[in-house]
């Protein structure tokens, strides 16, 4: 379901730990960007010694797909990798519920003729990217410059995902769930911009097995199926946060011969486009999801012994 604004707030008493948390990280979103920075370094080192089990995750996402990277390499990234989720977490907050002047500073932005070209005569069009610390603050800069909608997988929290959809639609033209694909098909049929990134082990969906950073990945054919039921362009969508606190964006070409009739040629395609955005910004990625928690039949699950 879409909606051009968020329905009432959730208030009942079975809410409020939510609200304290929506609070909190309202509040977080007013510290300055500097300090926040120094604070989301900080936090990720609380992060890196609390949750065991994700840092094995991330520790054996890292094994799998940089081999070539030697032990103490790894044991740096996935230290680097820690401070993005920190840092994460206040460009969350703030592209959400604080101010985004200081964060505009420095925006280096390339490609947006390709998304015109990709728009032309009407045309919709599916903006991807993956799973990236970034994420959510790039998209809220992109925003600036285009009309851009989100898909995204709602909250468990009823307060969060009222709070967190409000937050969105500041910026963002519309917002639909990942099981709304109706809302999303009409919103691209008229030359709507459709931004999300499907990059994840997928809970349920169309999906097929197809290369990944060297790994067999379970992938939804999604972006096939909304490319075919819109005649939308497809066109990848490159960010990642700089060393000074500044960000990069970059939006590729429009994705030719886009879709095929091979879905899992045409998810192959989608995936080797996140793989590069990936070694790119290595640290920026999203590490502790188990990425590759499905199998095909005979090969080992990595995470057996992890409980997550």
């Amino acid at each position: 379901m879409t909606s051009a604004s968020p329905d009432s707030p959730p208030l009942g008493w079975r809410t409020w730990p939510g609200w304290i948390g929506v609070l909190v990280l309202v509040l977080l979103a007013r510290l300055p960007w500097p300090l926040q920075r120094m604070l989301g370094r900080g936090l990720g080192r609380l992060l890196r010694a609390m949750l065991r089990e994700r840092r094995d995750v991330a520790s054996r996402n890292l094994a799998l797909c940089l081999p070539a990277l030697e032990p103490a390499g790894r044991d740096a990234l996935l230290a680097e990798h820690f401070a993005a989720l920190g840092i994460g977490i206040f460009e969350f907050a703030r592209a959400w519920w604080g101010a985004i002047a200081p964060l505009r500073r420095g925006l280096q932005l390339e490609g947006l003729e390709h998304l015109a070209a990709a728009r032309a005569n009407g045309r919709g069009v599916i903006v991807i990217s993956g799973h990236f610390t970034t994420l959510e603050v790039c998209g809220r800069l992109l925003c600036d410059h285009v009309p851009l909608a989100g898909m995204y997988r709602p909250y468990g929290n009823a307060a969060m995902e009222w709070a967190v959809r409000r937050g969105r639609l500041r910026y963002a033209s519309a917002m639909f769930t990942k099981q709304d694909i109706r809302g999303a098909v009409r919103h691209l049929k008229r030359g709507g911009l459709l931004w999300y990134a499907p990059d994840q082990d997928p809970s349920r969906g169309d999906s097929v097995y197809v290369p990944f950073l060297g790994q067999p990945a379970n992938s939804l054919t999604s972006t096939h199926q909304l490319a075919r039921m819109s005649g939308a362009a497809v066109v990848l969508f490159q960010h990642a946060r700089c060393d000074d606190g500044s960000y990069r964006l970059r939006l590729l070409p429009a994705l030719e011969a886009f879709p095929s009739a091979d879905a899992t040629a045409d998810t192959a395609r989608i995936m080797a486009g996140i793989e590069a955005m990936v070694l790119q910004a290595p640290a920026q990625y999203l590490w502790i999801h188990r990425r590759f928690k499905r199998r095909p039949p005979g090969v080992a699950d990595p995470y057996s012994d992890s409980i997550i």
